[in-house]
């Protein structure tokens, strides 16, 4: 498995898998503006299509949450990253490509030597999500609302 970054060739896929009722699911309220933001490349910002075998199966956003322009995270210390994750398809979903994903994307954010810390926001009625960061060693550090919308915050130290 490998990671790739996102253009708009993507598009027309992205757009699809944001149809999908597992990922509506995991991220009711959001709309990505794939149109706009894959021509976008902000310095804050990585996305990332996952591949298995030359396969697009998953998405992950990379972002550090101090410099991010619409303050998402609201007030945040410097050197942390944020990362959104998905698999598209549900015949991928619990094959463990969540899990190498995951890996892939820590083990991106911690190669700069600066960030101390990896942030995740799972929405609190996501209870699979949360076991699933547990494992990854993730540590619950705060119930609290994005947009609106009550999510788990957890946080993945160096």
């Amino acid at each position: 498995m490998k990671l790739r970054l996102a253009s708009i060739q993507d598009l027309k896929l992205l757009k699809y898998w944001d149809t999908k009722q597992h990922v509506v699911d995991s991220d009711p309220e959001d709309d990505w503006n794939w149109e706009i933001e894959l021509n976008r490349n902000p310095v804050w910002r990585e996305q990332l299509v996952a591949e298995k075998d030359h396969q697009p199966i998953g998405f992950v956003q990379i972002i550090d949450p101090f410099l991010e322009e619409t303050r998402y995270w609201g007030k945040v210390a410097r050197n942390k990253r944020a990362i959104d994750i998905w698999i598209g398809e549900e015949n991928d979903l619990g094959k463990g490509y969540g899990t190498k994903m995951m890996k892939l994307a820590i083990e991106r954010c911690f190669a700069d030597p600066t960030v101390t810390g990896i942030l995740i926001d799972p929405l609190k009625s996501n209870v699979r999500a949360h076991k699933f960061y547990l494992k990854l060693g993730f540590e619950f550090i705060e119930e609290r609302e994005f947009d609106e919308v009550p999510c788990f915050v957890y946080e993945l130290k160096r």
